[in-house]
């Protein structure tokens, strides 16, 4: 539960995201003879949502600035932003509650347009490359040439280690990128810039990683049998990585991440296909297996899993943590939820989930990464 509390999912930090607006940008304030028609409530959106635009415009050019004239960052340097980030869409959910009217045109990311204003789209691809620049990997970490196949093959073998059969083993492998794609938008070996416990392709822990490479030295006579050209390929990054943190080894960290929380499960995947067919939904509950561990286990264990309803505050607050039922006062209110609530809530996965989905089925048909 300590990882659920903490956890900085790296890939969340950008919702997939030209310059910076223009002044004004998604911050127009109503004409004067419609502000004279607002209520109390109304103009009191307006302003919370005007005002945590503008911090949100001075924290991205202070810290722009800053990079570019090489000074030092603050500890955690992301995290300013990324609360910053998190006010602009609340407020927005917020405004477009109490004034319809200002729901806008679809965005490109794919999120609810109640919840985001598409003309501050050009703040979220800055924001996103800040984020590029203070989470670029350490000079020592080594990289791998075929990071996407290195994570389906994992997968896939780590699968039927476990007894998965060939269908299911597919799924593992498609749901393995899955997950590299929502810690880390499919970037490897990248630092995370507001934590300073959650490193890597699969953005572990230090105990997480330990953890996952003990459960894989358990497994790994069966690995040899199974694919011995893997196996070799794993003796090799082990002695790649012998000296330094292996979540900086972009083979060993997802290695150690899938072992850690999610290999358990892959012989459940038959299960969890007939309990919710959509690929999407499958992503998302392997995704909640690492955000909240033991509801989703005992989700899966009921039978139906659309059903589950979680209420325990604790758990619900571990969801926030990670942008499900964050923005918004009304979002923000809700006590509990069942999962099928807590599946259509993480819209901001959908297209993470959807590039690795057609990721998979590229490399599947020959595509070069």
């Amino acid at each position: 539960m300590v990882r659920a509390i903490l956890r900085c999912c790296a890939a969340m930090l950008a919702i997939a995201l030209p310059d910076l607006a223009p002044p004004g940008i998604g911050g127009v304030a109503p004409a004067l003879a419609e502000t004279a028609k607002l209520t109390k409530e109304q103009a009191a959106a307006v302003a919370a949502y005007d005002k945590a635009l503008a911090d949100f415009k001075a924290i991205l050019a202070q810290r722009r600035a800053e990079i570019d004239a090489k000074k030092k960052l603050p500890k955690l340097p992301g995290q300013a932003i990324y609360l910053a980030r998190l006010k602009v869409m609340s407020t927005y959910k917020d405004l477009t509650d109490a004034l319809p009217s200002r729901i806008g045109r679809p965005n490109s990311y794919g999120v609810p347009p109640a919840y985001f204003d598409a003309a501050i789209e050009p703040l979220i691809e800055e924001y996103a490359a800040l984020f590029k620049i203070m989470q670029a990997p350490p000079a020592f970490a080594l990289a791998s040439e075929t990071p996407m196949k290195d994570v389906i093959n994992l997968g896939r073998v780590i699968a039927r280690a476990k007894g998965a059969d060939a269908d299911s083993a597919e799924v593992a492998g498609r749901i393995s990128l899955a997950l590299f794609f929502a810690e880390t938008n499919g970037r490897q070996n990248i630092g995370n810039a507001r934590s300073n416990t959650y490193k890597g392709s699969l953005q572990t822990g230090p105990s997480e990683d330990r953890k996952g490479r003990r459960k894989w030295a358990a497994i790994k006579s069966r690995i040899a049998k199974l694919d011995p050209k893997l196996s070799a390929r794993d003796d090799t990054e082990e002695k790649r990585a012998a000296k330094i943190d292996q979540r900086y080894n972009h083979w060993t960290a997802v290695r150690n991440g899938l072992m850690n929380a999610h290999a358990e499960h892959f012989a459940d995947i038959p299960a969890i296909v007939k309990m919710l067919p959509d690929e999407i939904d499958q992503m998302k509950l392997f995704e909640l297996i690492q955000i909240i561990p033991t509801p989703t286990r005992a989700a899966l264990q009921s039978g139906d899993v659309a059903s589950y309803r979680i209420s325990d505050p604790r758990i619900m607050g571990f969801l926030r943590n990670n942008s499900i039922f964050t923005f918004g006062k009304a979002d923000r209110a809700k006590t509990s939820a069942t999962y099928r609530e807590i599946l259509d809530a993480m819209w901001l996965f959908n297209q993470k989930f959807e590039k690795a989905k057609a990721k998979y089925h590229a490399i599947e048909h020959g595509a070069v990464e």
